[in-house]
């Protein structure tokens, strides 16, 4: 969906305004969340398992809110998708997963998260595009008060060792999260994703916004099932990893070192035998760039 400030780059349209108006539309978006006294008592007491076996195999249980059964959702336009591609998934994934990319050309709101795209944009254009990294729009959303509101975010994690990190961090700001605002994401496959038992937990708690802290090349394919799916309208923000940049859970990015666009850097030297590999992908972007330009890249052959 294009945006009134934007720029297309490889048939995506990134948001090119402020980052306040980006902020805004998030937050906006979504009417606020329903309070405790609009639930029963037979959906605030109904006990479920929170989330399939994580990223890292651990799992957990909790209290949490399940709507009654309900027969499969039609495709809505409730929910709006928020993504924030980095150069490694424009490299690879845009070209290599149809579902990747449906979900960066259709997306409400792109964020120009690569500064190594946008450099090269500029060394092959002379066009200076904003930047607005997924850290510094992760850290303007949470600086919004709305969000401290009980229920106003439901988050994916990958792991229950991440989620007990990130949980504790927010709480430590002052954000009310408890198990029942979180999921713990199980493996997805590749291609198309179908997570029926995330669809019912975010419409029972009908969050503001539905944050998804996974990795890169599947919070954007699960982001594309939800806002299908979605009839609550909740902001979906494919910002990946970064909370654990806050949190600890990876290298610290202070905001000069994420202004100079050296996150990389600092991610590569704190764990290079992780990272070396996602950045000498990264480099395949150059070409792509080079050659298509405005353009979308054709799907690599199969």
């Amino acid at each position: 969906m294009c945006t009134t400030s934007s720029a297309r780059l490889l048939g995506i349209n990134f948001f090119t305004g402020s980052l306040e108006k980006a902020v805004e539309r998030v937050i906006t978006h979504a009417p606020a969340v329903r309070s405790a006294r609009d639930t029963t008592h037979a959906e605030r007491t109904e006990t479920a398992r929170l989330g399939e076996p994580g990223q890292d195999g651990d799992q957990t249980t909790a209290t949490a809110i399940l709507p009654p059964p309900v027969a499969a959702p039609k495709k809505s336009t409730a929910a709006i998708l928020v993504v924030a591609p980095s150069a490694p998934g424009l490299a690879v994934d845009l070209v290599n997963s149809p579902a990747y990319r449906d979900a960066l050309t259709t997306a409400d709101l792109a964020l120009t998260d690569s500064g190594f795209m946008v450099m090269l944009w500029r060394a092959f254009t002379g066009v200076n595009l904003p930047r607005h990294s997924g850290l510094k729009f992760m850290s303007a959303v949470l600086a919004r008060p709305e969000l401290k509101e009980p229920g106003s975010v439901f988050w994916v994690m990958p792991s229950a060792g991440e989620d007990q990190r990130n949980r504790a961090w927010l709480v430590s700001k002052g954000f009310p999260v408890t198990p029942a605002d979180v999921y713990l994401a199980p493996h997805y496959a590749a291609g198309d994703i179908v997570d029926e038992e995330l669809v019912r937990r975010i419409e029972a708690r009908k969050p503001r916004v539905v944050m998804l802290a996974i990795g890169g090349g599947v919070q954007e394919r699960l982001g594309l099932m939800l806002r299908a799916r979605l009839h609550h309208p909740s902001s979906i923000l494919c910002l990946g990893a970064a909370i654990a940049f806050l949190s600890g859970g990876q290298a610290n990015i202070p905001p000069w070192a994420d202004r100079l666009i050296l996150g990389w850097l600092l991610r590569l030297a704190s764990n290079p035998r992780k990272f070396w590999r996602r950045y000498w992908e990264a480099l395949a972007l150059v070409a792509l760039l080079w050659r298509h330009r405005d353009r979308l890249p054709p799907l690599a052959a199969r």
